[in-house]
């Protein structure tokens, strides 16, 4: 019988991991899905690996793994995606925004042949008015850079066991998951669904969150913002023509030109792009840096199923 793995990357959310881990087993056994849940701790500062592992006592298919600190999103899914065991793998968020009825459809159309299943958002449900904005600046910034559209797309999908197995082999540390499973390719299909609210807590997303992400997993993902340092000093170049000709037309027909204005203007204008472009060329620089030193996507300090140090110290006093 085939194997579903559900992974859930989770960063304090301690409220959440009790209600989640009941949904999800209610909804598998009943539609007769043999699965497994991997709660991933992203170095939460609340109780959640301790609700992870309470979830794992009481259901032995509920497995998960707390990370030694905060290693971001894609470290959790990645971590989750080398500890799954299934013929399938679904990733999705742990406070259920993404609607758990939409998995036995997914594993349907995984079954007819799909490798990869896109969870396809119709809309993003409530948010405040500035998330609303940032998540949208977000998204449209990262569409323009990797040339997909990801208005729509989202962390929620179902990839078959091979898919999986070819993303664990890509050798880079700054992964961006949602792209690399579209750049993967394979037979694809698609979901749509209207992402929920939550039950439980807040988002742990802000403007400036969103932003670095942002340009995170573009600059891992993408050469783009390089080639932008190429079409500024064109500009530069074709700004300074302008001038030059204007300035060779006013001297020619005998007309003092004033200059302090257009130089200070001129100095501006190019030092602003030379600092842009080297900004740019450095955090490149600053991801080859990363990357050469081979240092791991994270580091798990514990996984349910291994007994604490206060466990083992109590055992050896009883000894």
């Amino acid at each position: 019988m085939a194997l579903l793995s559900i992974v859930l990357p989770a960063y304090n959310e301690e409220e959440n991991i009790a209600n989640t881990a009941e949904v999800l087993s209610g909804l598998m056994e009943e539609n007769r899905i043999d699965y497994e849940l991997i709660f991933v701790s992203d170095g939460s500062r609340d109780g959640t690996f301790s609700e992870i592992r309470k979830a794992a006592e009481a259901n032995p298919r509920i497995r998960g793994e707390e990370f030694s600190r905060n290693f971001g999103k894609e470290a959790a899914i990645f971590a989750g995606l080398e500890m799954s065991r299934g013929n399938a793998v679904i990733v999705m968020d742990c406070d259920l925004q993404h609607p758990p009825e939409m998995i036995p459809l997914m594993w349907e159309k995984w079954k007819a042949g799909a490798e990869v299943v896109e969870g396809i958002k119709l809309s993003r449900g409530r948010e405040s008015l500035g998330h609303r904005l940032s998540a949208g600046l977000f998204y449209k910034i990262m569409s323009n850079l990797i040339r997909m559209d990801m208005n729509a797309s989202s962390d929620f999908k179902l990839l078959d066991r091979k898919v999986v197995d070819v993303l664990l082999t890509l050798p880079e540390r700054n992964t961006f998951f949602r792209a690399l499973s579209f750049w993967v390719g394979f037979r694809t299909d698609s979901v749509s669904y209207e992402v929920r609210d939550r039950q439980y807590g807040q988002s742990k997303w802000s403007f400036f969150s969103l932003m670095k992400y942002a340009v995170t997993n573009a600059t891992s993902f993408s050469t783009l913002p390089l080639q932008l340092v190429t079409v500024m000093g064109l500009v530069s170049i074709l700004f300074s023509l302008v001038l030059f000709v204007q300035t060779l037309v006013k001297y020619l027909s005998g007309t003092a030109v004033e200059g302090f204005t257009t130089v200070i203007l001129l100095i501006l204008i190019i030092g602003g792009f030379l600092m842009l472009s080297l900004g740019i060329i450095g955090h490149y620089i600053a991801r080859i840096y990363e990357e050469v030193k081979g240092r791991p996507k994270y580091i798990v300090s514990r996984r349910t199923g291994q007994k604490t140090e206060e466990e083992t110290g109590s055992e050896d006093q009883k000894l």
